[in-house]
Order: C-alpha cells, then structure tokens, then sequence
C-alpha cells in the first residue's frame, strides 16, 4: 500500500513539475517540447513490455508454465497500449510542430508497423480455440514479432531522414538543461513503475480468467 502511495504521488509531483518548474525548449514552439516528459516514457515503456512478452514467451517454451504465458499475453497487451499512447501524444506534437498529426514520418510509419504486427498476436491467439495450441503458437509470434522491435524502434528512423528531432528529445542524447533532465528521468521512473503496477494486475486478472474457462466450459 504504501508502494502505491509513493508511486501516485512520485507520478503527480512528475506531472506539474513536467508544467511548471522544468522550462519549455529551445527551437520549439510555444510549450511543445513538454510532451518529451510524457511520449518518449511511453515509448521505453512499450519497447521494455514487449521484450517482457518475448522472454515470458521463451520461458513458456521452455518449461510449459502458465505463469510464464500469463507474463507473456500481459505484457504484449499493455506493450500495445503503451505504444498506441506514445504514437497519440506523437501525433499531437506532430500537429503543433509540423502543421498535421500524420506526416508519415518513418518514426510514425515504423509505429504504425509495430502496432500492426501486435495486432496480429493478439488476432492469432483469439483464433486458436485449444489453450495448449494457443499458448505455443502465440509464445512463437511473440519472439518472432520481437525481432522486429529494434530494426523499427531503432533501425528504420536513423536511415533515412526523418522530421523527428533527434538532439532535443533523445533519451540516448538528451542536450538538456538540468531542471528539464531530472524531470524527464524522473518521468521515466514514474512511468516504469506505473507499468510494473499494472502489469502485476494484469496478469492475477489472466489468472483469475483462466481459472474460470474451465467451469465456463463444462456448463
């Protein structure tokens, strides 16, 4: 309880210190560079949820264990919400910085793959009615749709030119003053610990559906 007490209230100092004690950047317009304390967070956190899913995934092919699948299916769910929030707030940056949500930028195509390749996971596993098939085939897709998280997250926006700043915004690069710095790694703290909380809920509620298919089925 009092985990979850320093981290609501570690989330909300991050949230109005984001406004109004870390200043806006340079080369921006008007306060747009705030959304850094908020998309590029999300986007570690998408990143870090699916290489949670491929590692559950390998640990279910390996020894058969349901608590590893529940890892698995949990991670690549919130994984897709996180990604799906990064590319929002990327797209609201994108319409004040460059006039349209959608410029098809490869970072924002690259997303959109990504969200897409996910997607089908989630497809493939609802598809499959046997639990046993569904957790194999699925741990498969999931360490194969994980190969492509590095060549589109890291990959595919550096070779080629892109709208997207780099020296600014970069978490690898970050040309911050102090204040704007310790906001934003304050942020991603906030951020993982706000995932690693609701990944713990994610996977009892698994746990708790999985039971209950069982006597579902024998009515």
């Amino acid at each position: 309880m009092i985990c979850k007490i320093l981290l609501i209230t570690w989330m909300a100092v991050v949230i109005v210190a984001a406004f109004f004690y870390a200043g806006p950047a340079t080369g921006f317009p008007g306060e747009t560079s705030r959304i850094v304390f908020f998309h590029v967070p999300q986007a570690w956190v998408a990143t870090f949820s699916f290489l949670l899913s491929m590692v559950g995934s390998l640990l279910y092919l390996t020894k058969r264990n349901p608590g590893a699948d529940y890892l698995a299916q949990s991670a690549a769910e919130l994984g897709f919400v996180f990604c799906l929030l990064a590319t929002i707030t990327g797209s609201i940056f994108a319409r004040a910085t460059w006039g349209s949500f959608w410029n098809w930028d490869p970072r924002e195509t690259s997303i959109v793959i990504l969200l897409m390749i996910y997607g089908a996971y989630f497809a493939l596993r609802s598809a499959v009615p046997d639990e046993e098939r569904k957790r194999v085939f699925g741990a498969v897709y999931s360490i194969l749709a994980f190969a492509t998280v590095p060549f589109l997250v890291f990959v595919v926006p550096r070779i080629t030119a892109s709208l997207h700043p780099e020296n600014t915004m970069s978490p690898a690069k970050p040309a911050m003053d102090p204040e704007t710095l310790v906001v934003f790694l304050g942020s991603l703290l906030a951020y993982t610990g706000l995932y690693l909380w609701i990944l713990q809920i994610k996977i009892r509620i698994s746990k708790i559906e999985s039971f209950k298919k069982p006597n579902i089925g024998q009515r």
